[in-house]
Order: C-alpha cells, then sequence, then structure tokens
C-alpha cells in the first residue's frame, strides 16, 4: 500500500467516524421530530463533507449560550414585574368566552401574557397608510417611542419614520430603535441611521453577526429576530406583517407589491407588547427597562375587547407556535380562513387543516401565487393534493406578494402578526403575534381576507392532479428537506 493509498484510507475513515458521531448527536438531539432526524439524516450521509458542514451551520437551534441564557432571565424577570404591576388587576378581572378560554390559555402557556381586556383596534387601509399612521402617532408622542424591525429599509417609508424619530427625539421623548442585524443591514449601514443616533434616537441591533466565522462558533447566523413592534408612549402599539419599507420593497422588487395587514391598537395590549421589546433590548443593551413596566395604566380605554401578546422563539417553549395553529384549527366550528406566504407546515398542522375541512369547516387557505423563496413555493405546493382532497379551498393571490399572516376563526377570533406557517418561524426565528376575541374586528379582517380572495386564482385538485411528473417530483423532492429548511 502505498502513502497516498494509506492517506486516503485514513481520511475516508476520519469522514466516516465523524459521520457516525454527528448522526449519534442528530438522534440524540431533544426536540426534534422524527422527520427532522431522518432528513439530516440523509443530508449528511448523501453529501459527502457537505452534508456535515451544512449540519454544523444550521442543523441545531443555537443562538449561543450567553444569549439565551440572559434572554431566559430576562423572559423570567419581566413577567414577574408584568404580574405585579398595577394594570395586572384589570387583567385579571378579563373574561373571554368560555367556548374560547382555552385558546388564551394555550397562549398564556407560552408567554406567560393573560389575556387583557379593555383594547380598541383599527385594521390598516394599506401599507403606505400604516406608515402614515405611525408617523402621526411618533409626531404625538409624548414620553417614549419604541420601535423593532425584522427589515427595515433606506427607502421613502423607512426613511419617513427615521425622520419621525429624529423629530420625536429633538423635542425630549425618549425613542428606543432595534432592527435586526441581517434583515436591516441596508439601513443600519445606511448614514440614515448615523442620523438618527447623532440625533439622540437610542439604536440597537438585534442578533449582531460580527465576523461571520466566529459567528458560526457561537451560534447559528440564521436564527432572527422576526418581530414588527412599535409602542407609543405605552399605550398605542401596532402588530401584523409589515416591516419598515415601501410596499414595492426594492430589494425584492419583481415580486412586489408586498401585501400586508396592520391592526393599531389602543389600550392595555400595548403594555404586552412593551414587556416583548424590553425582553428584546435588554439582550442586547444594558438598560434596564423594569420601571416602565411598573408604571400605572394611563387610562382612556375603559371598555374593549380581550387580546393577548404572544412572543415565540428559539429561546421560549419548544413546539409553541405550531400548537398555538393547532389550538385554534382544531376550535374551529364553522369557518377558518388563513393567510400565509411561507406554508412548509409539521404533518400536526397538515393533518388539523385537513381534518378541519373533513369535519364541515369551510376552511380556506391564501398564498401568494409568486413568492420569493422558490424553495419554500415547492414545499407548499407539495401540500396542496392532501389539502384539496380533504375539502380545504386553497386560492393563490396574483396582486403581488402576498405577506400578510392572518387567520380569522368563526367570524369571532383573529390570529395576527409575524409568524408563517413554517418551519423557521416555528423554530428559528423571534416571532410577535396578536390573538384577539371581537367580532367586529375580525369581520374587517375577514373582508380584508377576502379581498384577497377576489383577487386570487382558485386551485382546484384537478388542476393539481394534472402537474407533470417533472413538477411533482420537484415539489415533493424539495419538501422532503422541509425539515431542514
Amino acid at each position: 500500500m502505498t502513502g497516498v493509498e494509506l492517506l486516503t484510507g485514513l481520511l475516508i475513515s476520519a469522514h466516516l467516524l465523524l459521520q457516525i458521531a454527528v448522526a449519534i448527536r442528530v438522534i440524540l438531539r431533544p426536540h426534534r421530530d422524527p422527520a427532522s432526524r431522518m432528513a439530516w439524516l440523509v443530508v449528511i450521509f448523501s453529501l459527502p463533507v457537505l452534508g456535515l458542514i451544512a449540519y454544523l451551520l444550521l442543523g441545531e437551534t443555537n443562538i449561543g449560550r450567553r444569549r439565551a441564557e440572559r434572554r431566559q432571565q430576562l423572559v423570567s424577570g419581566l413577567q414577574k414585574v408584568v404580574a405585579a404591576a398595577p394594570a395586572a388587576a384589570m387583567e385579571s378581572d378579563c373574561q373571554v368566552p368560555e367556548h374560547h378560554a382555552h385558546l388564551f390559555q394555550t397562549g398564556r402557556s407560552i408567554t406567560g401574557f393573560p389575556p387583557v381586556c379593555g383594547n380598541i383596534g383599527a385594521l390598516m387601509p394599506a401599507s403606505d397608510a400604516t406608515i402614515d399612521a405611525m408617523v402621526a402617532d411618533i409626531d404625538a408622542a409624548t414620553d417614549h417611542v419604541h420601535l423593532l424591525f425584522y427589515i427595515w429599509l433606506p427607502d421613502s417609508n423607512g426613511c419617513r419614520i427615521a425622520e419621525a424619530l429624529r423629530r420625536a427625539a429633538a423635542r425630549g421623548v425618549v425613542c428606543r430603535a432595534m432592527a435586526d442585524d441581517l434583515g436591516s443591514r441596508l439601513m443600519i449601514g445606511s448614514k440614515h441611521w448615523k442620523a438618527m443616533a447623532a440625533s439622540g434616537v437610542r439604536l440597537a441591533r438585534a442578533l449582531p453577526i460580527g465576523s461571520p466565522l466566529l459567528r458560526v462558533l457561537r451560534g447559528r447566523i440564521d436564527l432572527r429576530n422576526h418581530r414588527k413592534i412599535v409602542v407609543i408612549d405605552g399605550r398605542i402599539t401596532y402588530c401584523g406583517s409589515q416591516n419598515c419599507a415601501d410596499p414595492e420593497f426594492f430589494v425584492k422588487a419583481k415580486y412586489g407589491p408586498w401585501v400586508d395587514a396592520v391592526i393599531r391598537f389602543e389600550g392595555p395590549i400595548a403594555r404586552q407588547n412593551q414587556a416583548l421589546f424590553a425582553t428584546d433590548w435588554m439582550a442586547h443593551v444594558d438598560e434596564d427597562l423594569s420601571d416602565l413596566l411598573r408604571q400605572p395604566w394611563p387610562g382612556g380605554v375603559a371598555e374593549g375587547f380581550p387580546a393577548q401578546v404572544i412572543g415565540t422563539g428559539p429561546t421560549v417553549r419548544y413546539s409553541a407556535m405550531p400548537e398555538l395553529f393547532e389550538a385554534l384549527t382544531y376550535a374551529a366550528r364553522r369557518e377558518l380562513v388563513i393567510t400565509t406566504p411561507y406554508y412548509v407546515p409539521d404533518e400536526a398542522i397538515q393533518a388539523a387543516l385537513c381534518a378541519s375541512a373533513r369535519r364541515g369547516v369551510d376552511t380556506t387557505i391564501v398564498f401568494p401565487a409568486r413568492n420569493d423563496s422558490w424553495i419554500v413555493s415547492a414545499a407548499s405546493r407539495s401540500y396542496y393534493a392532501d389539502l384539496l382532497n380533504a375539502g380545504v379551498r386553497i386560492f393563490e393571490y396574483v396582486g403581488g406578494l402576498l405577506h400578510t399572516k392572518s387567520l380569522t376563526l368563526d367570524g369571532e377570533i383573529t390570529l395576527i402578526g409575524s409568524a408563517n406557517i413554517d418551519r423557521r418561524s416555528f423554530d428559528l426565528n423571534y416571532e410577535n403575534n396578536i390573538l384577539l376575541h371581537d367580532p367586529e374586528l375580525t369581520a374587517a379582517v375577514r373582508d380584508r381576507q377576502a379581498h384577497y380572495i377576489a383577487s386570487a386564482n382558485a386551485v382546484s385538485a384537478d388542476q393539481v392532479a394534472s402537474w407533470n411528473w417533472r413538477r411533482r417530483f420537484w415539489n415533493n423532492a424539495v419538501a422532503i428537506l422541509g425539515p431542514v429548511l
């Protein structure tokens, strides 16, 4: 045996041992469903070297030990502060209809927030109108403005918000603005970010990347803060799918316009979003915001609907977001309407939606016809046949990239926020949603969903059955990797 042959044999043996070691880690890793384990085992053994690298980079939900510990301590501490705050008495008196109480209990098990009554809300008419309203509220702020976005672009709308923050800071309003370090890298690297800092706006980068090579050693780069939170004076908050950008979304203009939905809330629900923002802020900035959460409720709304903030993420309880979607799906008795741009469900959610239609619930899902992620688009369509055969109605919106993440239930319950029905929102991203019970506001969201359907093409079972074998093969092959997307 030559030296080259000996070296080759040693390298092959070492690689095989490393594959086995990583495979054992995959099998022993907690909080991983069998499909995910199998998908990663296929990747590791079928792609020499690349499979190992892929797992080491993307295989585990890890933001870094120190970050995870700090977040868990903050969440626990701030939950106690919120529970002891003067507004807690209002929360303890909040009653939701008995047949929906279990939904809010599911939400409470995730973030610890109970439903709080006394809220009013308005569905914003369009993306630009949402920015108009935010700018007006920032201009009217008297105490503080808190803002967090996954994507904040230095375009017209992004700059309008930046300028409003600068004006507020100039008149003595405390402004804290946070943006995800990856999603908002263009704004963070722009002159507008520096101008805000010079004007006195307190800025922070969520999950800073730093050196990509060093970042990989401390945790995954692709674990991101996908939340969209605006809180003004502790009594106004916004929640929905919209990032801080023009609907034309110049970084992916060929898919535009991006179609979003946002609700402006007034009431005690703002305090829960405040606590969620405080958790993110204090995880990155050495500034204690607990006193803000201890302040007495400023008043203003005596009667209104119950609502609840639900924040999820890689350091929150495992399977939190899927459990909420499943609970809502199984609670439907008459109608369930969902809009989401990204659909890569786990088996439980796919089964829940099929079961919903089979028991006679009018079940509808609206997707964008053109998706900015070709991988997710293919994976999503692999689920169409089973959904359609069960009786689920599927529509593909053709008026742009439907980015709205919404769910309406029996004309009474609405879930709105940042979370998609995909593995990234379930396991990797920090997300924020609001669950509410109000027939009037739910009717407004339902009307918006009906508008999407009117601008969409219905997908039929016959149409899906007519897809050629190459398309079906591609969709199903991509879907196999669903657990690792």
